[in-house]
């Protein structure tokens, strides 16, 4: 548990001895593996905790308001790797605004059900999934 007033940005050394332990305790080895963070996390502080924890930063550069990019060597980001991160994030947005359209059963004796039971959609007017 953490404070509401503190930003990730400071909770995020001690998240990733947490998620070590973790790891550790399952028997997981993540070494190599991206860490997908967004573009506050973008510091020389955070991408040096990520590298010391043995991962690698996945996080899209902070331009801050510069009209030009910043001099000396790229930092490490893959576009791809990050997209899919978007997506599976805006998969989980849209499970927790509209859980209402979640399926549903209705009892029903048709020889459409699956395990005796009739699959629908709860709002009028969408068509449900061909059975």
């Amino acid at each position: 548990m953490a404070p509401v007033n503190e930003t990730d940005m400071v909770l995020l050394p001690e998240g990733l001895q947490a998620l070590k332990q973790v790891a550790k305790e399952v028997g997981v080895d993540l070494r190599g593996a991206y860490l997908n963070l967004d573009g506050g996390f973008d510091s020389r502080h955070n991408r040096k905790c990520i590298f010391n924890a043995g991962l690698i930063p996945n996080i899209p550069e902070n331009p801050r308001n510069r009209k030009h990019p910043k001099r000396g060597r790229k930092r490490l980001f893959n576009a791809a790797i990050h997209a899919l991160r978007m997506r599976v994030e805006r998969t989980f947005a849209w499970e927790d605004k509209f859980k209402r359209l979640l399926l549903w059963n209705v009892g029903s004796t048709s020889p459409r059900n699956v395990c005796g039971r009739r699959w629908r959609w709860p709002v009028p007017g969408l068509c449900s999934p061909a059975i």
